[in-house]
């Protein structure tokens, strides 16, 4: 291995300091002291040098092996950010320009006993705007981000993470640098360079097989023959292989049947069964080189994505089916957790993802303007049940399609798809993010003679070169062109529909920061819901750590420069003063916030509102449109401090969507929602079996802790994995029912129970804006905090009923039980998670507590 310390020098030498591999010039930098950090106050613009500089890393080894006793040696980079010329004892051994490539030179005729080894790579900004000047058929656009990203231009001309360059939510750091691992191979005869595993299910003979798959590079100039053995302890299964395996790069496919007597589990989604995983070990005994030991984890899961006509509605379902399981998709999109992915620790995903299946998720998209995660990533989501919708690394542009460009981009799929096919939770390759739409719509405006060889750039990109790859590289999971797209229908008009955002096919992405979110008639009753979301800001504790005192105020240069979405702070406003008061306070410090308070408890309402509409569309068909099937809000985290549509903040702390989130996404779940005068209520489920449960509904006015009326409804079936309809009512007869109640003055409350404990949250129905409740008192709210275990138990006391009650402790790591909600009784149970050592004290300490009436 390479890893370690390398010496890092500046273009013209002026620069030099010892640095970290795998790393970047930005976190090499810091460590060292020369620059603060990178994120703070105005730091990203600042710091535009660093990119715009062409910086060489170096390093001396001896090898250590006699170099005459191997056929060959390998100087293999799994990652290298982006451009660079790489050179072995002043001998170029190669280029490269993709970021998402594995790059192996053959050194065997160049290493010697001691070795000096150099990347001198090339600003990838001056590489992009050169490779665009170069292009010389029609323009490619965007050319540049729009001037609130403070971005850098032309990003589509380089294979490299796109939101790099910057992007509505992130800043611009195009880092360059040995990314990923670095290391010499010295082998005879053979050696293993993919290996993986593919299982399926043959319904006909009730049958698991598992496709085994080893692609090698043999140096010796004959075929080597020998035996692979594939033992599964656990399914009584063992079988051995004679192979052959030819000179040069080639692969070799086993098909193992796995014993019938063997009961083998599936993986199943966080939410519906285990993820079972079974330890397996395949030996390749060669009659040259050595032996091969691989130890590795097998799933088995099916999946599929249907897409059939639905009776009674135009178009086509577009829903995955798991092991033969419809699921209702639930979750969220991920962008990278960091501008330095060196950063990006296991401690730091495992984290971030525990979050997603503790809010109930069950799903994110890993969106295509990121990068192809790490193996960790999708390791944990094996374990822990997070299916992944894998977008492929183009987003929001169009792309070149010249000779070098395409074969970069199918070296990158055909090693991005050996790399991961083995992981159950990738359940869906998907060609690029929105760019199918960015034609459709004209986002760039291009005049319609010309539109024509756009339309062929993408067809050749992403279904002649992408699309061809991943099929005959992986049998065994769908594929979509784009998102958002009409599935097979986009297909049948050529790969490019003209509304891709049709309700009627496949999945749609959709943001309205205009109109009222707490009325659901305007969201769309598509099939399944890939993109959709509202701002807020991250929590003061958060941006404390990167600002200064001048900047703590919603309208400071600093709230303006980190706000990259245009006009996203006035929208923030609008959608707040719809429903609350705006704060007036005196003292700028208690303003900011308790603007940053509501921006929080806008955001959530805003995406519970949305996010349960989808879901009680899932069973139902209305004027043609319905059978929603998936719900992924945009977005989970966040790559730096700022405003943005996250729901985890920098760091991993939950915003109050999240904690929403948990509550909106609970596997039985009551939900209300309002149409002509009548309210409403759908039993939502996705348990496998149906349930009898009791509706409770309890009417409150906001000014009595004591409930007005309190409803029973008894015998209540649930479906499995279905929203249907449980209670109406009318509002006036409800009013009427609920003595000296108005719309202003009361709020309805309703939760499921069942007899065995089983209880869904405690769901609530606004009967007007909470600006005109009328009753509502300020409270006062106090807390004892006692430590149990391994956690910290709060006790709330409140002397009224509360709105968007909110705990926060802070910068101390952890997470709360319930957040952001609706006290109405005298005393409240809340628990703390803490994800580093702290105590009662210190938590006391940083405690604030703010529900809706504290803003003033």
């Amino acid at each position: 291995s390479l890893r370690g310390r390398w010496q890092l020098r500046s273009g013209n030498g002026s620069v030099s300091l010892a640095a970290e591999v795998p790393g970047c010039v930005h976190t090499a930098l810091l460590y060292r002291g020369l620059i603060q950090d990178p994120y703070y106050r105005f730091n990203d613009v600042m710091y535009r040098w660093i990119s715009l500089d062409n910086w060489t890393y170096s390093r001396t080894f001896k090898t250590p092996f006699d170099v005459r006793k191997w056929q060959k040696v390998n100087l293999v980079f799994e990652g290298v950010d982006t451009v660079a010329q790489i050179l072995l004892n002043n001998v170029t051994l190669g280029r490269t320009d993709n970021m998402f490539n594995r790059y192996s030179f053959d050194i065997t005729g160049v290493i010697q006993e001691v070795n000096f080894v150099e990347v001198r790579f090339l600003s990838a900004v001056s590489y992009a705007a050169e490779q665009s000047r170069c292009h010389k058929a029609h323009s490619i656009p965007p050319a540049c981000p729009p001037p609130v990203q403070k971005g850098e231009c032309h990003v589509n001309f380089i294979r490299k993470e796109q939101c790099s360059f910057s992007w509505d939510w992130g800043p611009s750091f195009p880092t360059q640098g040995i990314w990923k691992d670095v290391r010499i191979e010295a082998y005879n005869h053979y050696q293993l360079i993919y290996f993986s595993l593919t299982p399926f299910f043959v319904k006909s003979a009730q049958q698991w097989y598992l496709e085994v798959e080893s692609i090698f590079d043999v140096v010796s100039s004959k075929p080597i023959a020998g035996l692979v053995t594939v033992n599964i302890p656990k399914l009584q299964t063992q079988q051995t292989f004679s192979v052959k395996l030819q000179p040069g790069e080639g692969s070799i496919v086993l098909l193992v049947n796995i014993n019938k007597s063997a009961a083998v589990e599936a993986w199943w989604p966080n939410g519906h069964g285990k993820q079972t995983g079974y330890n397996m070990t395949t030996t390749f005994m060669m009659e040259a080189g050595c032996q091969i030991e691989k130890f590795s984890k097998v799933y088995f899961r099916t999946v599929e994505l249907v897409q059939e006509p639905i009776p009674g509605s135009p178009g086509l379902s577009f829903y995955f089916r798991i092991n033969g399981r419809p699921i209702f998709i639930k979750g969220s999109n991920w962008v990278p957790a960091d501008s330095f992915q060196d950063r990006v620790t296991y401690d730091m995903l495992r984290l971030l993802l525990k979050s997603v299946a503790d809010a109930n998720m069950n799903t994110l998209r890993v969106w295509g303007g990121g990068v192809y995660e790490q193996d960790e990533f999708y390791n944990i989501c094996d374990e822990i049940g997070i299916m992944i919708w894998q977008d492929f690394m183009f987003a929001c542009a169009l792309y070149p399609t010249n000779q070098n460009y395409l074969e970069s981009v199918r070296a990158e799929v055909s090693h991005q798809v050996q790399r991961l096919k083995s992981h159950p939770s990738i359940i869906l390759w998907s060609g690029n993010n929105e760019n199918e739409a960015a034609i459709a719509s004209n986002w760039f405006s291009i005049p319609s003679p010309d539109i024509g060889a756009y339309i062929k750039d993408y067809v050749t990109l992403y279904v002649k070169n992408i699309r061809e790859i991943v099929l005959s590289e992986d049998k065994s999971r769908p594929f979509v062109a784009s998102s958002p797209t009409n599935g097979l229908e986009s297909v049948k008009e050529g790969w490019l529909s003209r509304d891709p955002y049709d309700t009627h096919y496949g999945d749609t992405h959709f943001y309205d920061y205009n109109s009222d979110c707490w009325n659901w008639t305007v969201y769309p009753k598509t099939r399944f819901a890939s993109e959709y979301g509202f701002q807020s800001w991250p929590s003061f504790s958060t941006i404390e750590k990167v600002s200064s005192p001048e900047d703590w105020s919603y309208t400071s240069n600093f709230s303006l420069h980190r706000q990259h979405h245009e006009g996203g702070n006035i929208q923030m406003l609008q959608e707040i003063e719809r429903h609350f008061k705006l704060p007036q306070s005196p003292d700028p410090v208690k303003k900011f916030k308790d603007m940053i308070y509501l921006t929080q408890v806008m955001q959530a309402q805003c995406i519970k509102t949305e996010t349960e509409f989808y879901r009680f569309s899932q069973s139902e068909i209305i004027n043609g449109e319905g059978h929603t099937m998936g719900a992924l809000y945009w977005q989970l985290n966040d790559i730096w401090q700022a405003p943005s549509w996250a729901s985890l903040e920098y760091g991993g702390k939950w915003k109050l969507l999240h904690y929403f989130a948990q509550n909106f996404f609970a596997p039985l779940l009551p939900v209300a929602y309002e149409d002509k005068g009548m309210l409403h209520i759908y039993g939502v489920s996705d348990f496998h079996e149906d349930h009898k449960l009791t509706l409770r509904v309890v009417v409150h006015a906001w000014s009595s802790l004591e409930p007005v009326c309190t409803l029973a409804k008894e015998g209540v079936t649930v479906k499995a994995q279905s929203a249907l309809p449980i209670y109406k009512e009318s509002i006036s007869d409800l009013l009427e029912r609920c003595r000296n109640c108005t719309r202003k003055s009361c709020i309805v409350t309703f939760c499921l129970v069942g007899e065995d404990g089983l209880q869904s949250p405690t769901n609530y129905y606004f009967l007007s804006s909470l600006k005109d409740a009328v009753g509502l008192e300020k409270t006062q709210l106090s807390a004892s905090v006692s430590e149990q275990d391994d956690t910290y138990i709060f006790v709330l006391q409140t002397t009224a009923i509360a709105p968007f009650v909110t705990l926060d402790v802070g910068g101390i790591k952890g997470r709360f039980s319930d957040n952001g909600f609706l006290m109405t009784e005298k005393k409240k149970v809340v628990v703390f998670y803490p994800w580093e050592p702290t105590s009662a004290e210190e938590l006391e300490r940083s405690l604030t507590l703010t529900s809706l009436l504290d803003v003033v």
